[in-house]
């Protein structure tokens, strides 16, 4: 059984969608999508330093848009379930079919922008734990004011907080962590912090036009199976206020039978931490379109089983 996902924030590098400019129809479709949202992808996507993707407000669209090409680029796909990371979901719902393409980038592009505003108000961020078992880092995580904002699996959980309880996690790492690294996004995801872009979320959604997904969705709130585009919806609204659980979705893979699993572009975070959690899955990552062949093959060899 193969499984789609799509990566969330942080996953985007500088130039990153270069290569994929080269594929027949990709600049055109990124040309429209930056008109209809204001933003031009093309830009940041192949031009932009680091600080300029970054920003929450060119992050979030800039990584959808990547996604959504890099699907298009594998042709016809029918994949046993889906899923996405943080906004890496709003991807996902796209390729499912909750949302259309435009509304999907429309959406995220609210997204970001309320994101970002609710990120202006307090100096705030987000660090991996490397090392540590859960049982130890959760509660010293509770104890210095911190939320376990992503609980990857695999050993990783990620915190989130003000700048002084991560500098704070730093000087007193949990019993076992052997680093904490900072990580490229600019605010606290994920966390009470965020509770401003919730209603303008839920503003946003009541003008969208939602259907049922066509594949099983998985969502990174709990792990489980969703099959209503509603409350699928509903959960993106909620889930920028709420811990990620790729841990749970992980799970819920392995119980649906997964035996393979390819990471849209920008990929390799989420396959990672597959290699690390699922092991005897196999993994492809879209990270240049070079990648794409090797993902056809795993596709169409679980297609014909």
């Amino acid at each position: 059984m193969l499984v789609l996902v799509a990566p969330g924030q942080g996953a985007q590098t500088p130039g990153f969608l270069t290569p994929w400019l080269d594929l027949p129809g990709a600049a055109d479709r990124l040309a429209a999508w930056s008109d209809a949202i204001g933003l031009d992808l093309v830009h940041y996507g192949t031009q932009a330093d680091a600080d300029a993707i970054r920003d929450t407000a060119v992050a979030q669209p800039l990584l959808v848009a990547a996604g959504l090409l890099s699907a298009s680029a594998l042709g016809d796909v029918t994949p046993g379930a889906v899923a996405g990371h943080s906004v890496g979901e709003i991807t996902a719902t796209a390729f499912a079919g909750v949302l259309s393409e435009e509304a999907a980038l429309g959406f995220v592009r609210k997204r970001g922008l309320g994101m970002a505003e609710a990120a202006a108000v307090t100096p705030t961020g987000m660090a991996a734990l490397l090392g540590g078992e859960p049982e130890n880092v959760l509660p010293h995580l509770e104890k210095l004011g911190l939320t376990p904002a992503n609980v990857n699996g695999a050993g990783q959980i990620v915190a989130a907080g003000t700048a002084e309880q991560l500098a704070a996690l730093e000087a007193d790492k949990p019993e076992g962590v052997r680093r904490v690294v900072a990580l490229k996004v600019a605010g606290a995801f994920h966390t009470h912090h965020m509770a401003p872009a919730v209603a303008a979320l839920e503003e946003a959604a009541t003008s969208l036009e939602i259907a049922d997904p066509r594949f099983t969705y998985v969502s990174n709130a709990d792990g489980k199976t969703v099959a209503s585009g509603q409350e699928i919806v509903a959960r993106l609204v909620n889930q920028v206020s709420n811990p990620v659980r790729w841990d749970l979705c992980m799970e819920t893979f392995k119980d649906l039978g997964a035996t393979a699993l390819v990471e849209l572009c920008p990929g390799g975070t989420l396959t990672g931490l597959a290699k690390r959690a699922m092991p005897g899955v196999k993994t492809v990552a879209l990270k240049t379109p070079a990648d794409l062949d090797a993902a056809r093959a795993l596709i169409a060899e679980h297609a014909s089983a």
